[in-house]
């Protein structure tokens, strides 16, 4: 807004000093409220320019990260072949123990697992389920000369070529493949000063 000046010094009567000295005042407002103008956009301006380049530097960062192909690593892979069912699995836990009750009794706690009455074609064996699907079976010595143990059976899809598979690498048939009603096939191999035993549903 201009300055009021007196009506005196606005006229032709007024001095030539006093009219420059008005005219003077004037286009140093008008100056003035340019630059206001001027400097207050600038001041508006500069933020909205920096909000407007961090937003595009972060759709193209967003965009980079998105365009990025997956990859898969080794764990990816091994755990696909897992999936796909070519890992082992074991199929029969057996531990044979002198004292059967009491470490089923400790599994029980240890685990929250239920142990089932003795089956007849395990070997009178008291079993739980695992978590895999397969079952741990613990019982009592069958022979006076038979030595407690923990033996793992390993599931395959064809017993008999697993068992001849074991006899080429060196393995030692202890049990050819058997029968066992309502469970499948198992036998065990004896390697490396260990037990083994296979499982066929």
């Amino acid at each position: 807004m201009a300055a009021k000046v007196d009506s005196r010094y606005t006229g032709r009567s007024a001095s030539f000093p006093v009219r420059l000295a008005i005219q003077e005042m004037h286009v140093m407002t008008k100056t003035n409220r340019r630059d206001l103008l001027q400097l207050g956009s600038a001041s508006l301006a500069f933020p909205l320019l920096a909000i407007l380049d961090f937003g595009c530097a972060s759709n193209q960062d967003e965009t980079t990260t998105s365009t990025e192909p997956a990859t898969e690593d080794s764990s990816t892979e091994s755990r696909k072949e897992t999936d796909s069912g070519t890992a082992m699995k074991i199929q029969y836990l057996e531990i044979v123990s002198p004292d059967v009750d009491a470490l089923c009794k400790s599994y029980e706690q240890l685990h929250g697992v239920a142990f089932e009455d003795p089956d007849a074609s395990l070997g009178n064996a008291r079993t739980a389920k695992l978590p895999t699907g397969g079952l741990l079976g613990i019982r009592a010595p069958l022979r006076d000369d038979e030595e407690p143990v923990v033996r793992p059976y390993f599931l395959v899809e064809d017993i008999d070529a697993a068992v001849a598979k074991a006899a080429d690498s060196g393995a030692e048939i202890a049990v050819p493949p058997m029968e066992l009603p309502g469970h499948g096939k198992c036998a065990i191999f004896l390697q490396g000063g260990a037990e083994h035993g296979l499982w066929q549903l």
